[in-house]
């Protein structure tokens, strides 16, 4: 059966995960090689220093590289949602024709006058959704040319990036001497491992809990329909702990992997289990209530789940989600998180986890690793458009030539 060997690199708050893949026609992956490291350089997704991002990046590469004894010259290369974001606005026009006849050109301008929303300069618009018309005043028209009318409405959704940030993605890649194959959205990417097709179709939200920020992505009727980053992620319920609890950072990023729970159970008098762990100085003990990190923890998470339910209502499509929410990132892990989202949102929620994975799988085929599973997945499926064949000299292919190529499919994935 064919197959290609694949790289997928994702670089993310606390870690840059590279896996090397082959990836056959039928969708199963055989992992040849991961490297994973510390993120360094990075804070909520977004790279503030190159030189500590590049050896982060190189780090992880050569780990793949040893692993999987392929060199790896090309990847795909997973770009945090932060940088995107999504906004819906209004155009309205008067129609121009004296018999007032909707014409394309109507159309056009009500999509322009739409696209004069503020944007911040460092942010460019990628792309412009003409979701729904509304002709004088009657709404939710698909397509309005050749209607009659007096005033034309247009509803777009206006997806921007931030220009820099993604700038500093491609060099740091670039700079360990890795071609960008593709550049991906993280929650596409996480999406293409976690989701059916079915899921897609019936309306689904995916809610990537990473380190530093929760990636949320609305599909529907097959597409993605809304983008929108929230700046709290697993380092947010660690450092409470180390607020709360007073203890150093390593202990309370311990104590949450290992005792903690989204939901603290309520426990008869004196029957709370007391956990004995370091301290702040050397050969210092002390002792912390089970059942209040796992208060702190439930706090956060109660925090972060009308967080992620603002969203689902801003995107339009709350009511309308059959699938519910799956969750992936390295949080998702957190026991009984799934519990508490379901108890308080009233919709399924489960956790997303990679499958059909062969080779070196005992650490994958977990939540954490679902966007860079996803980006062997992406390379399969949209991949093979020979985007470096060699044939640009090589001055030109620097960032900018990625960066355009990123505008370009973000615009046929996007509605």
């Amino acid at each position: 059966m064919a197959h290609r060997t694949i790289v997928g690199i994702d670089v993310g708050t606390t870690k840059v995960c590279t896996i090397v893949g082959q990836v056959y026609d039928n969708g199963r992956i055989n992992v040849l090689g991961v490297g994973l490291t510390p993120s360094k350089g990075l804070d909520k997704g977004v790279v503030v220093n190159i030189d500590d991002a590049v050896n982060a990046i190189a780090t992880s590469v050569e780990k793949a590289e040893r692993l999987s004894g392929y060199r790896i010259n090309a990847a795909f290369v997973g770009i945090a949602g932060r940088h995107i974001q999504s906004l819906n606005s209004r155009g309205v026009v008067a129609v121009a024709r004296s018999d007032h006849e909707i014409t394309r050109h109507d159309v056009a301008r009500a999509v322009e006058a739409a696209q004069a929303v503020a944007i911040p300069t460092q942010r460019e618009v990628i792309h412009v959704i003409p979701r729904a018309y509304v002709v004088d005043g009657n709404e939710g028209i698909r397509d309005p040319i050749g209607m009659s009318g007096f005033r034309l409405e247009v509803e777009t959704h206006i997806i921007t990036g931030e220009v820099m940030a993604i700038q500093n993605l491609i060099k740091s890649v670039q700079k360990t001497g890795v071609e960008i194959d593709d550049l991906v959205l993280q929650p596409l990417a996480a999406g293409e491992a976690v989701l059916s097709a079915d899921d897609k179709d019936r309306g689904v939200v995916l809610v990537d809990i990473g380190g530093g920020t929760t990636d949320i992505a609305v599909f529907a009727q097959g597409g993605i329909w809304h983008t929108s980053v929230i700046p709290v992620g697993g380092n947010h319920f660690t450092n409470d702990i180390v607020i709360v609890q007073q203890t150093p950072h390593n202990t309370a990023e311990y104590l949450k992997l290992k005792y903690g729970a989204a939901i603290a159970e309520e426990t008869e008098e004196g029957s709370d289990d007391v956990i004995d762990v370091e301290g702040f100085a050397p050969g210092e003990r002390q002792q912390i209530s089970r059942r209040m990190l796992n208060q702190v923890l439930q706090a956060r998470a109660e925090e972060l789940t009308e967080l992620i339910y603002n969203e689902i209502r801003r995107s339009g499509y709350e009511g309308l989600l059959p699938a519910g929410i799956v969750l992936t990132g390295g949080t998702a892990q957190l026991p009984r998180l799934d519990e508490l989202m379901r108890d308080m949102l009233g919709i399924p929620v489960r956790i997303g986890t990679p499958a059909d994975l062969t080779g070196l799988v005992d650490t994958l085929n977990s939540p954490a690793y679902a966007t860079a599973i996803g980006l062997l997945r992406w390379g399969m499926r949209h991949g093979a458009s020979g985007l470096h064949s060699g044939s640009a000299p090589p001055e030109h292919s620097g960032w900018i030539s990625t960066y355009e190529r990123f505008k370009r499919w973000l615009k046929e994935f996007l509605p």
